[in-house]
């Protein structure tokens, strides 16, 4: 309800609220078959999905249903070099459906001039992927790496444009803005990628993941925009944990994203960063701990969007830095017993 500022009595709006009924039925079958002889095995599945989809608007009087099967076979093959080494070369055909938001048709506005609308007839994006890796242990290294390509079609891609609408901000006409997802795109990625996991002793863990990727976008809408782009990217991870004296756990998270671009927007690099510190007490029984999540409250997507007819930034952030106290005590059970039932969930 907002504010009428006339009468100064709150009002349903039916132009800024809404409620979505939206419904999804999954239906699958799954089975795998796997053998090893002497260095070489191979893991071979298959999956049938099935995915039932219903969207009901009230208040806008808009109702879609969606239906749709598919095959997913994935292959794995591996070659051992020696023990501690080994070769994979692996395929899977993957799915991803739309988000509840992507598809919900009534208006969102994050302000006067910014509007984003779900597409109803969104489909989902089918890729397949070939995924070629080299696994090495040495010493207290472990070092993981793989080269892939996958190709998709049905990309969501989002696009905005000028609806013609306009309105006053300031005594200025502005125009109102619309972004929207559709589906006009194939996407192909090159990518390289490793991860390697240090672990000194057993008080000190440390993983590093590096992922560097070529995408290349084709598609045109049916007003004949260009989707056309080709853009470089990557993303690193480092996670540490250490235990410190008195038994102290010590626990950091950094990430980084890369600048990404595509057709119409440009987005700028994101930082993270997350601490946290963990102590057990009463002989396991009970746990403080003490978290900071974003600590440089850096977590934040900052995006130009260009397009023939105009030009905007944006930014956007989920939350701010925040930070958690935490205590938690285990009746008639232990740390090691509760983590023992999580790992049979």
């Amino acid at each position: 309800r907002f504010r009428n500022d006339t009468s100064d009595e709150f009002e349903l709006s039916t132009d800024l609220s809404n409620v979505l009924n939206f419904r999804e039925y999954l239906t699958a079958f799954y089975t795998q078959f796997g053998s090893k002889h002497g260095k070489f095995s191979y893991l071979l599945g298959l999956r049938v999905e099935n995915t039932q989809i219903t969207i009901d608007q009230p208040t806008s009087g808009d109702f879609n249903k969606k239906n749709y099967t598919g095959l997913f076979p994935t292959v794995n093959l591996n070659f051992e070099l020696s023990e501690d080494e080994n070769i994979t070369l692996g395929y899977a055909r993957r799915l991803r459906r739309p988000r509840s938001r992507f598809i919900n048709p009534f208006p969102s506005r994050s302000s006067v001039t910014a509007v984003f609308q779900g597409n109803p007839d969104l489909d989902p994006s089918y890729s397949g992927q070939f995924d070629l890796g080299y696994l090495n242990r040495f010493g207290k290294f472990t070092f993981n790496s793989s080269v892939y390509y996958a190709h998709a079609t049905d990309v969501f891609s989002f696009v905005s444009f000028d609806t013609g609408d306009t309105v006053i901000v300031d005594g200025q006409e502005l125009p109102v803005i619309q972004r929207t997802p559709i589906n006009l795109a194939t996407n192909d990625r090159f990518g390289f990628e490793f991860t390697l996991t240090y672990n000194p002793s057993r008080k000190w863990r440390v993983n590093t993941n590096f992922n560097f990727f070529q995408s290349k976008t084709v598609g045109t809408t049916p007003n004949g925009l260009s989707l056309d782009n080709t853009n470089n990217s990557w993303f690193a991870r480092i996670n540490n944990k250490y235990t410190l004296p008195l038994n102290i756990d010590w626990q950091t998270s950094v990430f980084y994203r890369g600048p990404t671009e595509d057709a119409q927007n440009k987005n700028e690099g994101i930082l993270s960063a997350t601490m946290a510190f963990s102590k057990d007490l009463f002989k396991e029984r009970a746990s403080i701990a003490f978290n900071v999540n974003d600590i440089f409250n850096s977590r934040k997507r900052k995006s130009e969007t260009t397009t023939p007819t105009f030009q905007g930034y944006s930014e956007f952030q989920w939350r701010e830095r925040s930070f958690n106290l935490s205590f938690t005590y285990r009746f008639n059970q232990k740390k090691q017993q509760q983590r023992n039932r999580g790992n049979g969930g």
